[in-house]
């Protein structure tokens, strides 16, 4: 069973707050939307670099996986 992180996506967009296209993602992930949401504040003042009008923030969903250390193993043929 695969749970549920969110992430904060910062996007430039246009004066009007339209046409906004995807600039970075945070590093930092959230166990909750309300968590996400609680911080994205503090993430826009760290993205204020960015060349746009207009800087927004959203918080989406990313699936967490598990991660293993081990080689993937070769298909077999038959």
């Amino acid at each position: 069973m695969s749970s549920i992180l969110y992430v904060i996506a910062i996007m430039g967009c246009a004066d009007d707050s339209s046409q906004c296209r995807s600039a970075r993602v945070e590093p930092a992930t959230y166990s909750s939307i309300q968590s996400c949401q609680a911080a994205m504040p503090d993430a826009l003042v760290r993205n204020t670099d960015l060349s746009y009008p207009t800087i927004a923030a959203a918080c989406q969903q990313q699936s967490a996986r598990l991660a293993s250390n081990e080689p993937p193993q070769p298909s077999r043929g038959g």
